[in-house]
């Protein structure tokens, strides 16, 4: 009976430890996804209306390691210039997480943009591109995926210069930027 109460009392205290309580892009993505001042998106690969027998097999292993991308974009206006600080500063500290390597990053303090991933040099599970600028806003690009590396984003890159980028599901990314 003893063991069977500590075999419980500690299967219960793993649980709690395991729950991780600190924020995440995600947890903020889906907290903010009803707000009235951002957009959430989610694109799938089909955006990019590609012709799939005119590609390498290095682009097609680049396209295949892309699962979606998902977009948090918040529009700044005179009304909500202290949420728009606050929202950004929550974006920064989530992004200095040590499980965000930092690529590059350029700009000054009231307008600038950052390129990080998760995961490692050779298996990269999500890039994250940060830009703000103050009198517009800011945006979140999460690029997730399978197996991506260096070389494939280099290849989706090249690969996005032949497509025939499908506007119609950014459409509502269009009509929040007017």
């Amino acid at each position: 009976m003893k063991i069977s109460l500590f075999t419980s009392a500690l299967l219960a205290l793993l649980t709690l430890i395991s729950c991780e309580s600190k924020p995440s892009l995600q947890k903020y993505f889906v907290e903010n996804t009803d707000n009235k001042n951002f957009i959430a998106l989610d694109v799938s690969p089909s955006i990019l209306n590609l012709d799939k027998a005119k590609l390498s097999a290095a682009q097609t292993e680049a396209l295949n390691s892309f699962d979606k991308m998902n977009i948090l974009a918040f529009k700044a206006n005179a009304t909500n210039a202290l949420e728009f600080d606050t929202e950004r500063a929550k974006v920064k500290a989530i992004l200095k997480d040590p499980k965000y390597q930092e690529l590059m990053k350029f700009g000054s303090g009231k307008e600038g943009a950052s390129i990080s991933y998760v995961g490692t040099d050779e298996n990269i599970e999500e890039f994250v591109v940060f830009v703000n600028k103050k009198e517009n806003g800011f945006a979140v690009v999460r690029v997730l995926g399978k197996d991506m590396n260096p070389n494939n984003i280099m290849t989706l890159m090249s690969v996005l210069k032949q497509s025939k980028i499908d506007m119609e599901q950014l459409k509502p990314l269009q009509q929040f930027i007017k």
